[in-house]
Order: structure tokens, then C-alpha cells, then sequence
């Protein structure tokens, strides 16, 4: 299966694996953020994408970021594939890093 994906920001970053053989691909913030301790951010990617119907994308935590007391808020988010707008990620930072 192909997931589309489109830059509609001139920083944004296209998902990649990091490693072969990874399950997930990662995604990219199209400018640095603060983030306020125990307060939901929306982090902005520059990307949309093409999703076929009756699938998803689902974002999840790094273990790496998790560690240091970052997290997706709302995780596992889930992106319809219907959804066309531009893909955000609310992070919540759980201690000061």
C-alpha cells in the first residue's frame, strides 16, 4: 500500500524510515516549538497526505522523546483517510528536558 504525501509548507520534511526493515516512519516539525510543561501543543508538519480509504495513519510516541518527557498527547492520534488538511501532531511535555 502507497500513501501519498505533499509538501504545503517550504520547510516541511517527507516521512522517512529511519533504519530498514523500521514499521514506522518518522515525521518532522517544520519549525522549532516550546513546549509548555502539561500543556498540549500542536506541532505543525507542512504535510498532507493521500490516504486510501479504509486506512489510517496512526502517530505515536518515540521511545527516545518519551524518555526525555515528551509525548503524544493524544496517542495513538489517528489521520482519517478522508482527512486533507495539513497533518499536526499534539505533543505534551511531561517534565522539563
Amino acid at each position: 500500500m502507497k500513501i501519498g504525501f505533499k509538501k504545503v509548507h517550504q520547510d516541511a520534511v517527507l516521512p522517512k524510515y529511519a533504519h530498514e526493515g523500521d514499521a514506522g516512519m518518522d515525521v518532522y516539525a517544520i519549525s522549532d516549538q516550546m513546549l509548555d510543561l502539561n500543556v498540549p501543543t500542536l506541532v505543525k508538519t507542512g504535510l498532507v497526505a493521500d490516504i486510501p480509504a479504509g486506512y489510517e495513519i496512526q502517530v505515536r510516541p518515540r521511545s527516545g522523546l518519551a524518555l526525555k518527557g515528551v509525548t503524544v498527547f493524544n496517542a495513538p492520534g489517528t489521520i482519517d483517510a478522508k482527512y486533507r488538511g495539513e497533518i499536526g501532531v499534539i505533543l505534551l511535555a511531561v517534565k522539563g528536558t
